[in-house]
């Protein structure tokens, strides 16, 4: 759910040691002490704790197995025919990661032709509690639409909107995050990066498939804002290094080139990309709080198509020009982005016709002393410095975040049977998230912002069968809708294979499934997609 520039990381602390961490061995008394003090070669130990049961999809009952465990992964250049050396606090192992996921399996389908859908949420360093917990996972939590979730109890019900129906599911915590834990010399970074993280997971993926003999069932990423990019770079990690194709990749909340990013584009002048590309769900949430001049229109469609009309033609073109405008121009566009912002054109023309998002969240409804969310803008909440520039929290984590991680903790503790004596970690604490890439065939990491399209080109091009599933809100600026779509566009494949992709948009914001009906229709897109239709 978080991604890198936006949102202020929640993490419990986790106290437990390295040395904690190593196989508990009895000293050999016949052996010299110094003998028993080396630790073991490994710092974490593979788990599983299985457990069953059911859930009504569609009218449906379908009885599954659920295992909670973890595998333990190793990052870039680990070789299992080595024996590492350590201290006897396992400071100079080198590092591990142990990954935990859950597992649910259809009982009773067979497992040679059944689909199985890896999922995970982004950050970088989210755990997958917010795809778990609200989207797809068997049981979900009930939190408020558009409003903030009042405080424990929670509702948790059966999820009759989980893909379960089509296919078995994985969801997958991050190294570090959630369940997940890394331990081992330099840990952060062997794992805290693009391309370390797609190692990392690459390597889950592939022992999963051993450990649970599915290597023969067709295979589909479901990725969620950070991963999107962590999705199309993992594709081509599987497929070029591995050998693994795949059948599918769904996109939700996508971002795939970084540069596009609207947070703070005015310490990036002369790129004006995020300007054009937020435009639109500027359109949207103006229209969704009824702050249109002259009046909202009947339908919201027609409204966005006009909007993006315009943010690709006229307003793209103004940018362009720079301090060249002409003042008459500059004005005309001005009140012409009023209509489509719902701010006043005065402030856009303080703003230079670049208004970044939190400026727009803070104050489309300034009036109201509320602020806008940045993950979804149906969400307000009452802004905390009425004379700020730009917002200052986002009130729809705040609104929804504790009802996820009491409900996971709960459901992890009490139904799946794991947890007992470990803290469940939010988001990782990441750090300098190391953002070089390495495209296929580039050879070396690319100077600049990352941009994983070409990582996703390579991908459908060697494998002309794989098919790409892009999915966003209206009302998300933290990765607007047409960010996604526009880049798609830029995306250097061949016409025949541009029908491979398709697209579904929803009156949601970044976690769509944060809205009942829009959970539904993604349960029936992602269903759809992974029946190939």
């Amino acid at each position: 759910m978080r991604l890198l520039r936006g949102i202020s990381v929640l993490a419990l602390s986790f106290g437990l040691s390295t040395a904690a961490l190593a196989a508990d061995k009895p000293a050999d008394p016949a052996k010299p002490a110094e003998t028993a003090k080396v630790a073991p070669a490994a710092l974490f130990q593979p788990e599983e704790v299985a457990s069953e049961g059911s859930v009504t999809v569609r009218g449906a009952r379908i009885d599954y197995k659920a295992v909670a465990g973890t595998l333990v992964v190793h990052p870039k250049g680990w070789d299992d025919a080595a024996k590492p050396k350590a201290d006897a606090a396992g400071d100079d192992a080198p590092a591990e990661a142990s990954m935990f996921y859950t597992a649910y399996f259809r009982k009773g389908a067979p497992a040679a032709d059944r689909p199985i859908i890896f999922v995970f949420n982004g950050g970088p360093g989210s755990s997958t509690v917010w795809l778990h917990m609200g989207a797809f996972g068997p049981r979900r939590v009930v939190t408020a639409d558009g409003s903030h979730t009042a405080p424990a109890p929670y509702s948790v019900v059966d999820n009759a909107d989980s893909p379960l129906d089509v296919a078995d599911l994985v969801f997958i915590d991050a190294p570090g995050a959630g369940f997940s834990r890394i331990a081992g010399k330099d840990k952060e970074k062997a794992f805290y990066g693009i391309d370390q993280d797609v190692h990392a997971f690459a390597d889950f993926i592939k022992q999963f498939l051993s450990k649970y003999q599915r290597w023969n069932s067709p295979r589909y990423l479901f990725g969620e804002s950070y991963g999107t990019p962590r999705a199309v770079a993992l594709a081509a990690k599987l497929q070029s290094a591995d050998a693994v194709d795949l059948n599918g990749i769904m996109l939700l909340s996508v971002t795939l080139a970084f540069d596009f990013w609207a947070d703070a584009p005015q310490w990036n002048p002369g790129n004006d990309l995020p300007y054009v590309v937020t435009l639109p769900t500027y359109a949207a949430t103006a229209w969704y709080h009824n702050r249109v001049p002259g009046g909202r229109p009947a339908e919201l469609a027609p409204f966005l198509a006009e909007a993006e009309h315009f943010a690709t033609g006229e307003y793209a073109a103004a940018l362009i020009e720079g301090n060249d405008l002409p003042a008459e121009r500059k004005q005309a566009i001005a009140e012409k982005l009023a209509r489509y912002t719902g701010l006043t054109p005065a402030y856009i023309l303080r703003s230079n016709l670049r208004v970044n998002l939190g400026q727009f969240n803070r104050n489309l409804v300034d009036d109201s002393g509320q602020t806008l969310g940045r993950l979804d803008t149906r969400f307000t909440g009452p802004s905390l410095d009425v004379l700020s520039r730009e917002a200052e929290y986002d009130p729809q984590s705040t609104a929804i975040s504790s009802a996820y991680v009491s409900a996971f903790n709960d459901y992890a503790r009490t139904k799946l049977g794991y947890g007992a004596g470990k803290a469940f970690k939010l988001f990782a604490n990441v750090g300098d998230w190391d953002l070089k890439h390495t495209p296929p065939g580039a050879g070396g990491a690319v100077e600049g912002a990352a941009n994983v399209l070409p990582d996703l080109a390579y991908t459908m091009k060697t494998n002309p069968t794989l098919r790409v599933l892009v999915l966003g809100g209206y009302y998300d600026t933290a990765t607007p809708y047409f960010e996604g779509r526009f880049q798609m566009r830029h995306l250097p494949v061949p016409e025949n294979l541009r029908g491979n992709i398709s697209y579904k948009y929803y009156p949601s914001g970044h976690m769509v499934y944060a809205h009942e009906d829009s959970l539904k229709a993604l349960h029936d897109d992602v269903a759809a997609f992974v029946k190939g239709r």
